[in-house]
């Protein structure tokens, strides 16, 4: 009896594990960060700042429905864009501009280009002049002020290096933002160039492009991610060089490799704690 219940126990584990993946492609999960500094001024102490990565064009319900109540939940103050809204290999622009116009509805918006961006050279000029049109502020290379009751914090963005076909330029760039004294949270696609964001005094770094490593093995993490290669660094999380803080989206979509496993998409959600 025993030995005729162990073909009905393994189908029973695999329906439940093929179940599991498929959940975990399918929906979106919401990640919460908190980050400290005595540099967070007083009046912006919890301000929130919601992060979406890697959209790829990817629909979860109608007019991605389903994103915008998970953010529109959080009530964030702003919605921070780390590229890749579209794909390349599957331009759609609508998608992407439309996504856009919903969440500019929640909250001001903030956007940087990722690779893929980088890679609808063609395409790029429409997707940027409807972006501009639904009211998203678009920061290429440059920052700008956040103010409430008197106290500020800078926001900047840096384009992908794609769009300058050069890596060695990216201290240049972050160093001609003219960032002063203001606790400053740079936008970037790229994790891999943390060294960078610590070298140049960035406060917060929020960043995608890794995809948390499309595949998480336990207590390893991500196994394969762009521009890292095999057991990337940087796959997914909150990482600390320094007196810079990076925060890496695990993102929304997929590109290449279309599947995940172990690697729910997400939105994060950080809030800034004045210490």
């Amino acid at each position: 009896m025993k030995k005729k219940l162990i073909p009905a126990v393994l189908s029973a584990i695999s329906v439940v594990f093929i179940l599991w993946i498929v959940w975990g492609n399918v929906t979106v999960g919401v990640t919460h960060y908190q980050v400290k500094s005595g540099g967070i001024p007083s009046s912006l102490n919890r301000y929130k700042i919601a992060v979406v990565s890697d959209l790829h064009n990817a629909r979860f319900g109608k007019n991605n429905r389903r994103l915008i109540s998970l953010i529109e939940k959080e009530n964030p103050d702003i919605i921070a864009i780390t590229g890749d809204l579209i794909d390349a290999k599957n331009t759609d622009i609508e998608t992407a501009v439309n996504f856009a116009k919903e969440l500019v509805e929640i909250a001001p918006c903030y956007f940087v280009t990722g690779n893929h961006e980088a890679n609808i050279r063609g395409k790029y000029e429409e997707l940027e002049e409807n972006l501009l049109e639904a009211g998203v502020v678009i920061l290429h290379d440059s920052s700008e002020l956040i103010t409430k009751n008197n106290d500020t914090i800078r926001i900047s963005g840096l384009d992908d290096p794609y769009f300058t076909n050069s890596y060695l330029s990216v201290k240049e760039r972050i160093s001609s933002m003219n960032l002063t004294e203001n606790y400053t949270v740079l936008l970037s696609h790229r994790p891999e160039i943390f060294s960078i964001y610590a070298s140049e005094n960035i406060d917060l770094a929020l960043c995608g492009h890794a995809h948390g490593g499309q595949f998480r093995l336990p207590f390893i993490g991500g196994l394969i991610a762009p521009n890292q290669g095999f057991l990337p660094k940087y796959d997914a999380g909150k990482y600390q060089e320094n007196n810079t803080t990076m925060i890496v989206s695990r993102g929304i979509g997929n590109s290449i490799i279309p599947i995940r496993f172990n690697n729910r998409p997400e939105i994060v959600v950080v809030a800034l704690i004045a210490d």
